[in-house]
């Protein structure tokens, strides 16, 4: 927008009415003619076929009247691409390129170099000169970037084919007010209109920036340009930084007081959520602070606290809950007949949870366990494995399908395995699945399949846990806790790291202790967190449809 108002001489208005008599811009057009036919005598430029004059439909808004419309070239003494180099790997002669050419300013460390014997070859006008305008004119993403070179510690340095170099008259135009016009919205959206070529390289040229149409202001009002628009910048970036200030300030509270609320004792959760509620409109407007709202839900939920008041409810109505203790009994029992049928191998026995193992004091009813304890856990089958007949071609799941808490089902991907392989992936209504490695959030990654794809089976990335006993489970209970920070720094902790990558093996998912209650209070606990979770959906759609409003806002204000 400062920009913007710049190039249409709306941030100088009071400068004028306090400076009247300043030259104006047609009287310099004069002098720039003059000027040019002088250079071109002394062959300092060479003659150019005159360009066509501004015609009405080309004038986008109405200019002071001190200002005039003219071409880019008219005030120019030189617009010319680079040159296409012979690179060397000898540190001479700099080579600007795209990449040295950022919105954030020059970057001279992007340089490539070319010989001396090249350089030989390239005309002295072709020398950067300080207040020159280099302009990215190739490419999608890059196309348009400019900057004024600021100059370097290199005596010589030349600009590639890639970047077009823009030097206006000096004693009419100041580098920086260029630098205004051709980054402002105005030019950027008209050159982006003018490009040539295909949809891989596109391409601004050289005529296309000459003939571009210039909004000139008298000289010393060009001056008055930047230095406010300097001064705004200035007040824009000290915006910024208090910005992030702030939402810093905000995010560091929404951590404190969710750590407080996870930590607090049971009495003391609901008197802490209530706090919480009220500060939903001040801090917690940002979806990585509701990110957090939904982990601290999760934490609450193994940790019993957000069933305080069931359990005493169901002592004070005098209903009986069956312990998870007893059930772990009856999931041993069922266990033991499972492995005598041949249903399931018989595993290495893990050892008992360990103190060192307990992470917080479970509600009375709940005990801790191992994740061996209540499931069959199994991998998937292996991509690249040879059959030789009984051949089905078969939808399959990987790794990406699987995400935290839910499936991604979009793209499937198909994959050969023989009869016995797909009889023994199979999926089951219900099956849990957890991801074993990948990106380091990836690992532990768990969702429940629900039998979307009759047929589907998985691959060995991803491990399948089946309840040995249903009656005892609530998959949706587990599923909430094996993505609880609490499993997820479990598998932290023991997952094998190579770079940028982490993985688990199947004996420490067995391993994964487990605060496993009574079967009425897993119910009690999902049904809890989804209305919680129902909770952080609408704060976010709240934060969405927010941020569109202000969005709309500010455009409006802005135009």
């Amino acid at each position: 927008m400062i920009l913007q108002l710049a190039v249409q001489g709306k941030l100088t208005q009071k400068w004028r009415e306090e400076n009247p008599d300043v030259e104006p811009a047609y009287s310099l057009l004069k002098k720039i003619r003059i000027k040019k036919e002088k250079l071109i005598l002394k062959s300092k430029i060479k003659k150019e076929k005159p360009l066509p004059a501004i015609e009405e439909n080309e004038i986008s808004f109405e200019l002071p009247k001190s200002w005039a419309w003219t071409r880019l070239n008219d005030v120019c003494e030189y617009i010319q691409r680079g040159k296409s180099p012979n690179y060397t790997d000898i540190s001479k002669i700099p080579v600007i390129s795209q990449k040295c050419v950022q919105w954030t300013g020059f970057d001279i460390s992007k340089v490539k170099f070319i010989s001396e014997e090249s350089f030989e070859k390239y005309s002295e006008e072709r020398i950067l000169q300080v207040g020159d305008l280099l302009w990215n004119s190739t490419g999608d993403g890059t196309l348009g970037r400019v900057i004024t070179y600021p100059g370097s510690d290199f005596d010589k340095v030349v600009a590639d084919s890639h970047v077009t170099v823009v030097r206006g008259l000096k004693d009419f135009i100041i580098p920086d007010y260029l630098w205004v016009y051709s980054a402002s919205p105005f030019i950027q959206n008209l050159v982006a209109g003018r490009v040539s070529g295909s949809t891989k390289q596109t391409e601004l040229s050289t005529r296309t920036i000459r003939l571009i149409e210039f909004s000139f202001p008298p000289l010393e009002e060009q001056k008055a340009i930047v230095a406010v628009v300097n001064q705004l910048f200035a007040e824009v970036e000290q915006l910024e930084v208090l910005t992030k200030e702030r939402i810093q300030m905000k995010a560091d509270f929404v951590t404190a007081v969710l750590n407080q609320l996870t930590q607090a004792a049971e009495q003391d959760v609901a008197s802490r959520w209530a706090f919480i509620q009220e500060q939903f409109g001040t801090f917690f407007t940002e979806k990585s602070t509701i990110k957090k709202l939904r982990e601290s839900i999760l934490q609450l939920a193994v940790q019993g606290k957000l069933t305080q008041q069931w359990r005493i409810a169901g002592r004070l109505s005098g209903v009986e809950v069956e312990s998870a203790s007893k059930l772990l009994e009856k999931i041993k029992a069922e266990k033991v007949e499972l492995i005598k049928a041949g249903k399931i191998k018989k595993e290495k026995p893990l050892p008992e949870i360990t103190k060192e193992e307990i992470l917080y004091k479970l509600p009375y009813g709940w005990v801790w366990c191992r994740l061996e304890d209540l499931t069959s856990i199994t991998g998937g089958v292996t991509k690249g494995k040879l059959h030789q007949k009984n051949l089905i071609n078969t939808i399959y799941l990987r790794v990406a399908n699987v995400q935290r808490g839910y499936l991604e089902l979009d793209v499937m991907k198909d994959i050969l395995v023989s009869k016995s392989d797909y009889d023994k992936y199979q999926l089951h209504q219900n099956d849990l699945l957890m991801i074993e490695g990948g990106d380091p959030d990836k690992v532990g990654r768990c969702a429940i399949w629900s039998n979307e794809i009759p047929g589907c089976i998985y691959q060995n990335h991803v491990f399948r846990m089946r309840p040995y006993l249903n009656s005892t489970m609530n998959n949706h209970f587990f599923m909430l806790f094996i993505n609880s920070r609490v499993t997820r720094d479990y598998y932290e902790s023991c997952a094998k790291r190579t770079t940028n990558l982490a993985s688990i093996n199947k004996t420490q998912m067995r391993s994964t202790p487990i605060g496993f209650p009574p079967l009425e209070e897993q119910k009690a606990i999902v049904q809890k967190v989804n209305g919680l979770m129902a909770l952080c959906d609408q704060l976010e759609q709240e934060i969405e449809n927010h941020q569109t409003t202000q969005e709309q806002w500010m455009q409006s204000c802005l135009r």
